[in-house]
């Protein structure tokens, strides 16, 4: 049976969950609806946050199931988005200069783009991966 790349890592869903009140690591395992309500909720008022700790694993493993491993690190460009995403850096990681470009001078388009990221940058690296 052939087992799935390890696109996502349990260690960094983890340190996220520290933070889980604002739904970032359920941002990291693309799932962007219940990292919006978590956000506006604080963790479904630090409950839902609770029972995440048990879920990390099992959202690691869907992760691994559902995005393309490839020549572009989810890792690497969720440090740089959750870190220098109104800068547009994950973007130049990404090979997207002009939207790079444009991230840097207004400031992620003025924190729309740093939000629409947040919902799509796991498939944003899926299809860059996919690419020959």
């Amino acid at each position: 049976m052939d087992h799935p790349k390890d696109t996502h890592l349990k260690s960094i869903g983890y340190i996220l969950w520290i933070f889980g009140f604002t739904g970032a690591h359920r941002f990291y395992y693309g799932k962007p609806v219940t990292g919006t309500i978590w956000f506006f909720t604080l963790g479904l008022l630090l409950i839902g946050w609770i029972v995440d700790l048990f879920l990390i694993p099992s959202m690691d493993r869907q992760a691994d199931l559902r995005f393309r491993a490839g020549r572009l690190d989810y890792t690497t460009a969720w440090i740089l988005l959750t870190f220098l995403g109104l800068l547009g850096i994950h973007r130049f990681y990404m090979g997207k200069w002009f939207t790079g470009i444009l991230y840097l001078v207004s400031g992620g388009i003025f924190g729309l783009g740093y939000l629409y990221d947040l919902w799509t940058l796991n498939d944003q690296v899926t299809l860059i991966n996919g690419q020959p």
